[in-house]
């Protein structure tokens, strides 16, 4: 190729015809010394032409797209949307979010309801498994999260209320504010990362392997199939949940009243009990029951909505949590305005 190249160099042909009429076959490195041939010629500003090629050979040369190897191809610079264009089209992708997201909540009503009528319908053992994936699974990291806040909240408060010889209120700090907010909150706030996100990863893997589909030929209801599982055990596990998080909460209280404030684990306790009410435990086991609702929704949401390959995969993962997150806060939120207004 190169002694090619050097007498084309040294004795250009101007105009080169080739001609294929004996040539049965052509493999690549005949290939690659036509593509040459062409490239010197049009180097030397001649002319190429070939002639008599057989079907086969055609067929290779119109794969490799021979034709147009060697013509100058110009790149238009795109066009900016203007900001009113990219705002419409921002605006209808949120209207059409909204409109499949209010019609996913039907189905999921529609199919909760089929399946309170008809328990037999539900599949059980993947019920169980999301209650041990959900609770079982979460409960060591719930654990640690909760007993570290509540080990925090006593200690800091302590600096203040040692002050004023109110160590004992302490335990009414740490109590309450795990038990109406933080508890059921930090319990959203890891559910929504494990488990969320791995029912939006879930359904979108079988979303892009058209197993969803699969679904739909048999005739199974995928919302029943494969959400209803995942939302009974997020709605029994997750109150159950935040239950062990005020526990751990009110144990790492506990140990920085006894070792660093001089309480008694008697007076410590009692405390606690005189504070809270049955009202209190029952507020934040409500709201971590309509968080998980909204973990469970959304993280299928996303899941349904996933289209293209893996890394749309992706992108319905990481909206599932940002999602559940934002309306978690939202409804503690709305939840903290009821108690104002009703407590």
């Amino acid at each position: 190729m190169q002694e090619l190249s050097h007498h084309f160099t040294e004795d250009p042909p101007g105009d080169l015809t080739v001609d294929l009429e004996n040539v049965t076959y052509l493999d690549d490195f005949g290939t690659l010394v036509l593509v040459e041939l062409r490239k010197l010629t049009v180097k030397g500003h001649g002319e190429f032409n070939l002639e008599n090629a057989g079907k086969k050979i055609r067929e290779m040369l119109m794969f490799l797209n021979f034709d147009s190897l060697f013509q100058k191809v110009s790149f238009e610079k795109k066009r900016r949307q203007g900001i009113f264009v990219r705002l419409g089209e921002k605006t209808f992708d949120i209207v059409l979010d909204l409109k499949y997201a209010v019609s996913f909540v039907g189905a999921i009503t529609l199919s909760l309801g089929y399946h309170l009528a008809h328990p037999r319908a539900l599949r059980k053992e993947d019920t169980l498994d999301y209650m041990q994936k959900t609770g079982v699974d979460g409960l060591p990291i719930v654990a640690l999260i909760s007993f570290l806040m509540g080990l925090i909240m006593a200690f800091m408060s302590s600096v203040q209320l040692e002050q004023f010889g109110a160590n004992i209120y302490v335990a009414s700090l740490v109590s309450l504010a795990m038990t109406r907010e933080l508890g059921p909150i930090m319990t959203a706030i890891i559910v929504a990362g494990r488990s969320g996100s791995a029912f939006a990863a879930e359904i979108g893997t079988m979303k892009i392997s058209e197993e969803v589909d699969a679904l739909y030929t048999m005739g199974f209801d995928p919302v029943g199939f494969l959400v209803i599982p995942k939302l009974i055990a997020a709605l029994i596990m997750v109150p159950i949940l935040t239950l062990f998080s005020d526990i751990f909460a009110i144990a790492g209280g506990l140990l920085v009243g006894v070792f660093m404030l001089d309480l008694t684990v008697g007076a410590y306790v009692a405390q606690t009990i005189n504070t809270l009410s049955i009202f209190d435990v029952f507020w934040g086991v409500l709201k971590s029951g309509v968080f998980a609702l909204l973990i469970t929704w959304v993280g299928c949401l996303r899941g349904f909505q996933v289209s293209g390959g893996a890394a749309s995969v992706g992108q319905a993962t990481t909206s599932a949590v940002v999602s559940s997150l934002f309306l978690i806060i939202l409804f503690d939120s709305v939840f903290s305005v009821i108690l104002r207004y009703t407590g």
